[in-house]
């Protein structure tokens, strides 16, 4: 029997809200994660002043950009005189994923105001959007989990990079703790979750496309490829 969609939200008798209480709802789901997430903070910090930004404009990247793929993949350009051009075009690439992650949230986040939308986007991650896309899809109707989910990984990551830029390589590296391995069972445990077994062609087309891409492409476009694949998968399931 194939999956069905997930209902729609415009069919639901609730309405939405956006409340404080929700975003420390948020905030509590993503707090065991988010210490997780000061090493890889500590980690960009010492690399970002290694490759010649001050400890204040490392700090201020990690508070403003909050992308950390986006953020170690722009270091290699780093240099005087800054390609601004190029570093534009790099985190397009890497962050390419954030226009899917969108788009599958747009019927839940169209539903609160344009200041308060932006707001939340500006604390998206994938760890968030793992997280809460199965939340909403089961009728959640508080929009404050997903800001207050983001916000709670943004404070370990700044002050992870405060950290890292403040005290150089004494700290080490987090793969030596074992960090490295927890975002990977992190996401592994929500898509093995939320995988049915008609959507599992899914799940591994999209996956053996990441795989193949990476290799031919800039980081990042593989998985915007891979996903354009996984979703052509399984609209021809559906015709099926």
């Amino acid at each position: 029997m194939a999956q069905s969609d997930p209902p729609s939200p415009a069919t639901a008798a609730s309405p939405y809200t956006f409340t404080f209480a929700g975003i420390l709802r948020g905030m509590r789901r993503t707090l065991v994660v988010a210490v997780f997430i000061t090493p890889f903070g500590i980690a960009y910090g010492v690399a970002a002043t290694e490759q010649g930004m001050s400890a204040t404009q490392a700090i201020l990247m990690s508070a403003v950009v909050f992308a950390g793929a986006a953020q170690f993949a722009t270091l290699d350009l780093w240099q005087a005189p800054v390609a601004f051009v190029s570093l534009a075009l790099l985190v397009l690439a890497v962050n390419a994923r954030m226009v899917i992650m969108g788009a599958a949230l747009a019927a839940w986040l169209n539903r609160i105001s344009l200041g308060r939308r932006l707001l939340t986007l500006g604390f998206l991650t994938d760890v968030n959007f793992a997280d809460m896309l199965p939340v909403y899809r089961r009728g959640e109707r508080d929009l404050g989990l997903l800001l207050g989910s983001g916000v709670v990984l943004w404070f370990p990551w700044v002050g992870g990079t405060a950290l890292g830029a403040l005290t150089g390589q004494s700290l080490g590296s987090p793969e030596v703790f074992g960090f490295d391995v927890v975002m990977i069972s992190f996401f592994g445990a929500i898509v093995v979750s939320q995988t049915r077994r008609a959507s599992i062609a899914t799940v591994a087309s999209a996956a053996v496309a990441s795989v193949l891409f990476g290799q031919y492409v800039a980081g990042g476009w593989n998985i915007l490829l891979a996903a354009l694949v996984g979703g052509c998968v399984h609209l021809a399931g559906r015709h099926d």
